[in-house]
């Protein structure tokens, strides 16, 4: 399959969306600020590509130009700032994509009531084809098999970290090696399970209600 390549120059929208990440191209014109808000989940990136903003993300500002990067973590309320006379340009992403992205905050830094958003806010199509019934009957099901997985692993891990601590206390490295890896196993088995809850959780969450 061949790679697909982004270019900066007209591909200025949601570039790939996954539960694992949404990234973008995103320009803004002079003058222009970003409501503030914050994300329940997710770590955001920004890296200003053309032009200048102002970041401020929680009690801290900072002026960024192109090649410059910062970030703002979960929970950190922050918002963009368009300096001088020129458009910005920068990328972002969120990890994870879960749905509700963003988390709203009014002038006193008070949350506002969650919104959810269309999947068209992301460049991507809401499944209208499936019945809700089927997708939310998925969603429970997909949730049921997650919980399942991660007692399976809590079960696993609880051997195999008694193990790992023999095995580390007596100087045992073969053995420590081979725990480690069975305790990254059953946690590969859940981060992917989880993934797939997500997957469908995006699908149902733009139709369970109202989006803004």
């Amino acid at each position: 399959m061949a790679i697909e390549v982004f270019d900066v120059r007209h591909d200025i929208k949601n570039l790939f969306v996954s539960p694992q990440i949404r990234a973008r191209f995103l320009q803004m014109k002079p003058g222009e600020t970003s409501q503030m808000h914050s994300h329940d989940l997710g770590h955001e990136v920004f890296l200003i590509l053309m032009g200048r903003a102002l970041f401020e993300i929680g009690e801290d500002s900072a002026e960024l130009g192109p090649g410059q990067l910062c970030i703002a973590t979960t929970d950190q309320p922050h918002s963009v700032t368009v300096l001088g006379d020129d458009p910005m340009t920068m990328y972002l992403s969120v990890t994870p994509h879960v749905q509700p992205t963003h988390t709203f905050l009014d002038r006193d830094g008070e949350r506002q009531p969650t919104q959810f958003m269309p999947s068209a806010a992301y460049d991507t199509d809401t499944d209208t084809r499936t019945p809700m019934e089927e997708l939310v009957n998925r969603f429970v099901d997909m949730s049921d098999e997650f919980a399942k997985i991660a007692q399976t692993a809590a079960e696993e891990q609880r051997m195999t970290g008694a193990r790992l601590t023999r095995a580390l206390s007596s100087g045992n490295m073969d053995a420590a090696d081979s725990q480690r890896e069975a305790i990254w196993f059953a946690l590969y088995r859940v981060y992917h399970k989880l993934e797939e809850v997500t997957e469908i959780w995006n699908a149902v969450a733009p139709r369970a209600g109202r989006v803004k």
